[in-house]
């Protein structure tokens, strides 16, 4: 994920000429910095992104980064109704479920979650062998996957030993798991 661009990878983006992107960087209109001793300009992700939101202009494959991609796995409807009121679209969250381990393959392939919350209701043992399934593949070593404990679990921190890396034992605030996933999608954006 880059984080500075030049004007010419900017224009691409755009789909404008580079002079038009110095023009706007020069007009104070983009925000950026020039390198010492030269002319050239770079702009930082973030400026770039709020400069095309300000405008109005297509994201293109800034877009997806932008996202933070959730999976649900196996979660009650109460449970996914409050995370998609808590994380909502327009703040850049996508929440996909799924209702079986076989879903959650094939939606992981395709969706690539940022983060996987598996609600061990599902089977506990099901749930855990689709974490380790996960941790055994490269293209989601990045997934931060969370554990919906049981009331009876006997000791959820176990979880972390079996491909977890965080667990909510049940009965649990909601607001504290989207508040979680908030700042793992702060840290992302921050790169």
């Amino acid at each position: 994920m880059r984080k500075v661009f030049t004007t010419g990878q900017v224009a691409k983006i755009c789909k404008v000429a580079p002079r038009t992107v110095s023009k706007w960087f020069d007009s104070g209109r983009l925000r950026g910095y020039r390198i010492p001793g030269s002319q050239d300009r770079r702009i930082p992700r973030e400026s770039l992104i709020r400069f095309l939101k300000e405008h109005g202009m297509p994201l293109g494959e800034l877009e997806e980064e932008l996202w933070h991609k959730i999976l649900i796995l196996g979660a009650e409807d109460l449970l996914i109704q409050r995370l998609k009121e808590l994380l909502p679209e327009a703040e850049d969250f996508r929440i996909r479920v799924a209702n079986s381990g076989f879903e959650a393959g094939i939606l992981a392939e395709s969706f690539h979650p940022d983060t996987l919350i598996i609600d061990l209701a599902m089977g506990r043992s099901e749930a855990i062998q689709i974490a380790q399934n996960l941790r055994r593949n490269d293209e989601f070593r990045d997934t931060y996957i969370i554990a919906l404990a049981l009331e009876d679990e006997p000791n959820p921190e176990a979880l972390l030993q079996l491909g977890f890396n965080d667990a909510f034992k049940k009965p649990f605030d909601i607001a504290l798991l989207a508040q979680r996933i908030r700042t793992l999608a702060a840290k992302k954006r921050e790169g």
